[in-house]
């Protein structure tokens, strides 16, 4: 971007935009998959989990006593699908904490990233996070990264749950009552043309991330700027 964009926050999303995709479809993915089962058995008496479960039986039409093998087959068909089903993504979410905390799991970021984070924060710009994965996954993410405990620059996080969808307007709407602005001083970072139009029409400035070798490198972004890095991202926060 040769022109500073004017925003008093920076909303990133982290999967192909942060992270390498293969940080979340293979490492904690791969984590996670052997584990539902487990964890599903071990916390009966989880209000989360209990929820996450009932949710997962109605989405897929399962018995309302369905057992815990028929419940992951369907979190592990979600998986190999990719589907963004919040009840997977609650559950992955509370593993993942799990195996951050135990030390089993570290973040590694993009090169460019937690420079570009830190010269925005220290313009002055807030800073959140909008990814399909959960809060507490987003949150535990970035307490463990190659670079250090990130948490202290983030100031929102916001997951499917307490947004919406990130492919649909409202949800954007929804975040900026929280954020406390005006649309036009949202600045939102994705890998995701679509995601960026949802942004885009809820009156949000854009920029899309085709890094090479991700899924979306050679994406069509339209009338998106397109960069293949954050050092190519140059905000000012107005006055």
């Amino acid at each position: 971007m040769t022109e500073p964009v004017a925003a008093r926050w920076v909303v990133i999303d982290i999967e192909g935009t942060v992270t390498p995709t293969s940080q979340v479809r293979e490492v904690l993915y791969d984590y996670a998959r052997p584990r539902l089962g487990p964890w599903i058995d071990e916390h009966p008496d989880d209000p989360e989990v209990g929820a996450a479960v009932a949710d997962v039986r109605a989405e897929a039409g399962l018995p309302a006593d369905a057992g815990t093998d028929a419940v992951v087959a369907v979190l592990h068909a979600w998986m190999d699908a990719d589907r963004k089903a919040t009840p997977l993504k609650t559950l992955q979410g509370l593993i993942w904490r799990q195996g951050y905390a135990d030390a089993e799991l570290t973040t590694e970021l993009f090169p460019d990233v937690v420079g570009a984070l830190l010269h925005f924060h220290d313009q002055g710009a807030g800073l959140a996070v909008f990814s399909s994965g959960s809060v507490a996954a987003q949150i535990a993410s970035f307490s463990h990264t190659g670079d250090g405990d990130l948490r202290h620059l983030f100031q929102h996080h916001f997951d499917t749950t307490n947004a919406g969808p990130k492919r649909e307007a409202r949800s954007y709407r929804a975040m900026t009552e929280v954020l406390g602005t005006d649309p036009g001083d949202v600045l939102f970072a994705s890998d995701v043309p679509a995601e960026l139009d949802a942004a885009a029409e809820a009156g949000w400035r854009t920029v899309g991330l085709a890094r090479p070798g991700e899924p979306f490198a050679d994406a069509d972004f339209g009338t998106h700027r397109a960069v293949t890095t954050f050092d190519d991202i140059s905000i000012e926060v107005p006055a």
